[in-house]
């Protein structure tokens, strides 16, 4: 499984974490809404990402939810600076995106994301938003949030991402699936999401598992 950064002094913990269990990779980048206005973060990205278990910049994106405190631009150069260093150091990216597709979309084709491709991590985005981060050889993963009973339309989508393009996460410790809604998550509660979109796709919850095991290797490659 991928333990994902969310601020460049996560990869010492991630590290820790990795050092002991051999079944845990990582990831370095920043979360949008951890952007620092005027800060670079590229030479910081590739020299982080070098280090060993490392398999993924991100995450990153674009988060405009809470826009008292918004600063779009800022936001938008970091993005692009992770893209960047993605391409460098031949490395997928994880993208957060909330209240934001039509940028996110834009700096992805701009920066030539598919370059290198990556995960549109924790989607709720719409089945047209699906169809075009999948044209730019990005894969789609699930949370928790796909069990809520208020989410058919996200599940309406999950029926439709192709099966080498299907991922599955816990977005831990938030977002705990059903039935343990409103409770701090875990990853063993992946396999709720597994049950989840084996119903909605019609398949078993172990072709699930065995699908998005193999698509994980396939898009990590340095965890192969």
């Amino acid at each position: 499984m991928l333990c994902v950064s969310v601020g460049l002094a996560d990869l010492g913990p991630i590290q820790e974490v990795m050092r002991h269990d051999p079944g845990v990779f990582g990831s370095v980048g920043v979360h949008p809404n951890e952007t620092g206005a005027a800060t670079s973060v590229f030479d910081d990205l590739v020299r982080l990402s070098a280090h060993d278990r490392i398999v993924a910049i991100g995450e990153t994106g674009l988060d405009y939810y809470r826009r008292a405190d918004l600063d779009v631009p800022s936001q938008q150069e970091q993005f692009r600076e992770h893209i960047a260093a993605a391409r460098k150091v031949r490395k997928p990216l994880i993208i957060h995106t909330r209240e934001a597709a039509a940028d996110t979309l834009r700096i992805l084709r701009e920066e030539g994301a598919s370059e290198v491709g990556g995960v549109l991590h924790c989607f709720t985005e719409t089945e047209e938003f699906a169809k075009q981060v999948l044209d730019l050889n990005f894969y789609i993963s699930f949370s928790g949030i796909v069990t809520f009973k208020n989410a058919q339309a996200l599940r309406d989508v999950a029926r439709l991402v192709p099966e080498d393009r299907l991922l599955i996460e816990t977005d831990a410790p938030y977002l705990a699936p059903v039935p343990h809604r409103g409770k701090p998550n875990e990853p063993s509660y992946v396999a709720h999401v597994a049950h989840c979109l084996g119903d909605v796709r019609g398949v078993s919850w172990e072709r699930v598992a065995e699908t998005t095991e193999r698509n994980f290797f396939a898009l990590f490659q340095d965890a192969a």
